[in-house]
């Protein structure tokens, strides 16, 4: 199997950011299957968030092209830790919480759109092959870390 590069490693989480999202709006309000769902996306985005600042962004802070571009994605998974623990303090059958529910999938979907579109691009014209490489087995490897120790 060819080995992924960080972008490519990093997309197979998007998907699954994405898809969660899509579950969680389609959910009934205040149903198990929702909280379910919140639950693995709180997971999903806890794992994902922290492998790729520590594997990919801090890296890039390296540098100068793509310093300001990392600090701001650092800035938005901090505000999307904050709406996760707002939505943790809120009753799931509270019309507030469908609310900041869809607000936080509409900032996850914008984040990643960014990344995607912005970020990646930049990434890719710092950083060597060798690097693309060297880096997703790093992401890889930490998110799969985290991923476990959430599980335990």
């Amino acid at each position: 199997m060819e080995q992924l590069n960080i972008f490519q490693a990093l997309m197979v989480s998007h998907r699954a950011q994405r898809e969660l999202s899509g579950r969680l709006l389609a959910s009934g309000p205040s149903t198990d299957e929702q909280q379910h769902v919140f639950e693995e996306l709180k997971a999903e985005l806890s794992a994902h968030e922290t492998a790729e600042e520590r594997c990919f962004y801090i890296p890039l802070m390296q540098h100068d092209e793509s310093v300001d571009l990392s600090r701001h994605a650092i800035a938005e998974h901090h505000e999307m830790d904050e709406m996760v623990e707002h939505l943790e303090k809120l009753d799931p059958h509270a019309a507030e919480w469908q609310e900041c529910c869809r607000k936080l999938c509409e900032k996850i979907e914008h984040h990643l759109q960014e990344e995607e579109q912005k970020f990646f691009p930049q990434a890719g014209e710092v950083l060597s092959d060798e690097q693309k490489l060297a880096l997703a087995k790093d992401y890889e490897a930490e998110f799969t870390t985290l991923r476990i120790k959430q599980e335990a």
